[in-house]
């Protein structure tokens, strides 16, 4: 049932009012469009009109996803850690945050990129407090326990707003958020706001004020304050939001951060992609926000992926973005220079396309993208994608433009502009830069 995955309002709409989407069964491993013979070449004359017209909102605009317009949505992703230089595992979770804010922005929605930068805590002031480099620190403070007491009165520091603390803090942030700018850049993803815990510190406070006010923050024998998340009352699970030298942690920090987001954007779902490593994280936060009586914590979703494996910051084990990208920028212009094939670009003029009467190739990608807002996964699109490209290189080598009648020819040139922008357009979703000229 091609409805399954669709709202209620949404499952009983009429196809028929909308030229560009049409019942066909899709999954993993098919994907047919079923349309009546007699109605092809009127369905393709006008398909193809409308992509002349409109080539970048093909695929994204029409009656059916207008229902679905409205709302905002708030994106956290990448959020790389200041103490350490952005590399291949913050990769992940930039390409897969920036695709879902795409794709939701595809689908009419505000869209809100905020990148939640790591730059408070231990592992920051263990860098400050040493002012050397991470990996080094780190080796230091497994052998010698005053590097990691120095640490700690350095983030006490921080918390308690000393100045010539906090301009140090400044100074590393400022170098680093320039540096990551260069690569976002590169990388072709921007972001409407650079945060991070730092600015939702000194809005801890009322939320811990909240928590003890309605019964929630407990305090231990160890002297720390923690929240009871069993449901029993029996402390069998619980968060830890101060420790017991009175700092606080990251949870405590993220929850402000959400009260915080919510009062300033009014978003209607928001979304974090990280590392599956901090599922329980979340799990935690949206447990405490449910319990403090916020209802929207229901629409906070985390979006989880895998971790790169044997990568580890802190012993100096990991690959730096710079050196992949430097590394495929290299093996692409090496393949380029070896290639013989010429790339160039046909302009396509105004046509009819009565001459062309092979049919199969139509749109999908709206019906695809219906199907992702629900799921948040590239998987799909990225396989339609794949698909539709071969079956287009296919179809030009039997589909020849050179040599055939000057009607066809111009039929069939306009089919591959149009199988152009389709590609196009996906690829935009996903993140991808498109290469105008080679």
């Amino acid at each position: 049932n091609d409805d399954c995955f669709l709202p209620p309002h949404l499952s009983t709409y009429d196809h028929s009012k909308d030229l560009l989407l049409l019942p066909f069964h899709c999954d993993l491993f098919l994907i047919k469009v079923c349309l009546d013979v007699s109605h092809t070449l009127c369905f393709l004359q006008k398909l193809l009109e409308q992509l002349r017209s409109d080539p970048d909102g093909f695929g994204v605009k029409s009656e059916f996803l207008r229902l679905l317009q409205g709302g905002r949505t708030l994106v956290e992703f990448s959020s790389p850690n200041i103490a350490k230089k952005f590399h291949a595992e913050h990769l992940r979770s930039t390409i897969i945050g920036n695709f879902i804010a795409n794709l939701k922005k595809a689908l009419g929605k505000e869209v809100i990129r905020v990148n939640y930068l790591g730059a408070w805590g231990m592992q920051f002031a263990s860098l400050l407090s040493s002012f050397c480099v991470y990996v080094q620190v780190n080796r230091e403070a497994e052998r010698d326990e005053s590097v990691r007491s120095a640490a700690a009165e350095f983030f006490r520091r921080l918390e308690r707003r000393e100045e010539q603390a906090l301009a140090l803090w400044r100074q590393f942030r400022e170098i680093t958020v320039d540096e990551y700018k260069r690569i976002y850049q590169r990388l072709g993803v921007d972001f409407d706001h650079y945060s991070g815990e730092a600015f939702h510190q000194s809005q801890t406070q009322s939320v811990l004020d909240e928590l003890t006010t309605t019964g929630l923050l407990k305090t231990t024998e160890k002297g720390t304050a923690v929240v009871d998340l069993s449901g029993a009352g029996d402390m069998s699970s619980y968060a830890t939001l101060v420790r017991s030298d009175g700092t606080s942690l990251y949870i405590t920090r993220d929850v402000a951060a959400a009260l915080d987001r919510k009062q300033r954007f009014g978003f209607d779902e928001m979304i974090y992609v990280t590392d599956k490593s901090q599922t329980g994280h979340f799990q935690q936060l949206f447990h405490i926000l449910r319990a403090m009586g916020h209802q929207w914590a229901e629409r906070c979703v985390h979006v989880a992926f895998g971790l790169v494996q044997g990568m580890s910051t802190r012993r100096g084990e990991v690959v730096f973005l710079e050196d992949v990208l430097e590394e495929a920028r290299s093996r692409m212009l090496n393949n380029m220079r070896q290639s013989s094939k010429d790339m160039r670009v046909r302009r396509t003029p105004a046509v009819t396309v009565s001459p062309l009467v092979d049919s199969r190739s139509v749109s999908v990608l709206q019906h695809l993208l219906i199907r992702r807002v629900f799921k948040r996964v590239s998987g799909l699109m990225q396989m339609f994608l794949c698909v539709f490209s071969h079956l287009v290189s296919s179809a030009h080598r039997e589909l020849p433009v050179k040599g055939s009648a000057a009607a066809v020819a111009q039929a069939r040139l306009c089919l591959f502009s149009a199988v152009r922008s389709v590609l196009a357009n996906g690829m935009r979703i996903l993140g991808i830069t498109l290469v105008e000229k080679m």
